[in-house]
């Protein structure tokens, strides 16, 4: 039986907590009457993984079951999200591969044989044949990546783009023409976090930029509250009324997978316990890795946390209709992540760790550690963000000047360009988005290497836009001053230098509500 999760307040008898710093961790005092939120513990898995694919694929929500909706003759589409789910990624078999079999089966004996499997990256970096396979599987991306029937989304292939109408508020809705064209797009989802699946799926994951940029936006981003509640998330409104115009256009068959919070194991299985609970084989394990860590080179570090992989549990799967089936997979996120949280703090406190959704098999760059620090970790809220308005943030990350020129190539242009005239997100959208996304080299690299679209770095820093409009006061502990200072924040050695630096907007005796994440948590602030 797993535990929920829960608020700790710290007394002269709690011990130093950990908190995620990168490639590393800490372990920190608290001043005492910090609340500390704690994640549920993981919820157990199914019994019987095949099964559960089995009934949900002939028992959907408010659909006729799969086999009655394939044929031969049909064109069949399967889209699958990408590499920035789940975060780590999970040890093999990976869930998409296994509901992808599945789907593929039925579809042979139905004598269906006009398939395709894309990669819903949108304006994410194609995925490389090695990591397709990590998520397909050898038997599928043997049969289908050689014929090319197996691919990276390409929202800048104008020939293969169909534009679709647009919604009630003049929105684009512009996907792949694949899918378009189907008689059937199967659309296989891994829902980490309150923010994934739903029409955000299919209208954001086979979408071109035209689209995109219509919620992917700095006045969109700041009045989604949060993105981890699709009912108060601009962005997600706007995701689910171009999802009315898709289905409306395309026979949508959503099959959404939910997982549990069993991320570490091994000799890192400390990092998801309590820290008054360890044993002395979890205490010698901490100390052995923390001391590793500080003595490995950078590049053995980083290769060290690269090559972590989770023990996920599916914890539910469903599928059918879009909306009933995301409802079911909303009540399952929220049983795994879900902890009540009494009132808004003055300060909330949050360790970035090592992997975000796009630095998967690379680096977190300056603004991907923002991101990461102010737009997920600050939205994982329902109800009220956990810091009051002009409250003050306090997260740990090194955030070192590290970029990959493979991956991110317009992140370095936009720190180095855009940063150093502006960190006001409407104004950056206003003077320099249309620039990088539409830049030749920008596009060619994403089209032909393992580039982020050259607009990538803007919806980052939109995507932190509610955290810089609702905060007075954001300092990084332990941070470059020089890279922290280029995004417009202050850097601090220790944290009570940083709660000194910020003293002059929320007091000396400030509340403190430290999030401990991950694993994954959703607070709901009451």
């Amino acid at each position: 039986m797993s535990r929920p999760g829960f608020v700790l307040e710290v007394d002269d008898r709690t011990p130093p907590l950990l908190v995620h710093n990168g490639e590393g961790f800490l372990l920190e005092r608290f001043p005492q009457g910090t609340r500390v939120v704690y994640p549920p513990e993981a919820l157990p898995p199914v019994r019987d993984v095949d099964e559960a694919i089995q009934n949900a694929l002939l028992n959907p929500i408010e659909s006729e079951p799969l086999p009655e909706l394939l044929r031969p003759g049909m064109r069949l589409t399967i889209a699958f999200d990408d590499i920035s789910l789940p975060l780590p990624p999970m040890k093999k078999p990976d869930i998409r591969q296994r509901v992808i079999e599945a789907v593929l089966e039925l579809a042979a004996q139905a004598g269906v044989d006009d398939v395709e499997l894309i990669s819903a990256n949108a304006l994410h970096r194609r995925l490389t044949p090695n990591e397709l396979r990590e998520i397909v599987g050898e038997r599928v991306f043997r049969s289908f990546f050689p014929d090319g029937k197996l691919y990276n989304f390409d929202a800048e292939d104008r020939d293969n783009l169909t534009h679709l109408g647009q919604t009630r508020h003049g929105e684009d809705v512009e996907i792949s023409k694949r899918a378009a064209e189907s008689d059937l797009l199967v659309y296989v989802n891994v829902n980490l976090v309150a923010m994934d699946g739903g029409h955000k799926s299919t209208s954001i994951g086979l979408a071109s930029y035209k689209s995109l940029k219509h919620h992917h936006n700095s006045h969109t981003m700041i009045h989604s509250r949060s993105f981890m509640d699709h009912k108060a998330s601009k962005m997600h409104h706007s995701a689910w009324r171009m999802g009315e115009v898709l289905t409306s256009h395309v026979k949508v068959f959503q099959i959404e997978t939910t997982l549990n919070n069993d991320i570490f194991g091994g000799p890192i299985e400390f990092l998801q316990k309590r820290e008054w609970e360890w044993s002395i084989k979890d205490q010698a394990s901490m100390l052995g890795t923390k001391r590793a860590l500080a003595a490995a080179p950078a590049k053995v570090r980083h290769k060290i946390f690269t090559d972590v992989r989770s023990n996920y549990g599916l914890t539910g799967i469903n599928a059918g209709a879009i909306e009933p089936v995301h409802e079911k997979t909303i009540e399952a996120v929220h049983r795994q992540h879900l902890v009540e949280v009494q009132g808004q703090s003055d300060v909330a406190i949050m360790g970035v760790p090592f992997v975000g959704p796009y630095n998967v098999n690379s680096v977190m760059n300056p603004i991907l550690a923002a991101c990461m620090g102010l737009g997920y970790y600050f939205n994982s809220y329902r109800g009220n963000p956990v810091v009051r308005k002009d409250g003050a943030v306090i997260l740990y990350h090194p955030v070192d000047y590290e970029f990959s020129q493979l991956h991110h190539p317009s992140y370095v242009d936009f720190f180095e360009e855009v940063l150093s005239e502006s960190t006001d997100p409407a104004t950056i959208e206003a003077k320099f988005e249309k620039q990088y996304a539409e830049d030749p080299w920008y596009i060619h690299l994403y089209r032909t290497s393992y580039a982020y679209h050259g607009v990538h770095p803007f919806y980052m820093w939109y995507w932190i836009s509610h955290a810089l409009d609702h905060c007075g006061d954001i300092v990084w502990v332990g941070a470059n001053r020089k890279t922290v200072e280029r995004m417009g924040f202050r850097s601090a050695s220790t944290l009570q230098d940083a709660l000194e630096m910020v003293s002059h907007s929320v007091g000396r005796s400030p509340s403190i509500t430290y999030l401990h994440n991950p694993p994954h948590l959703l607070a709901d602030v009451r």
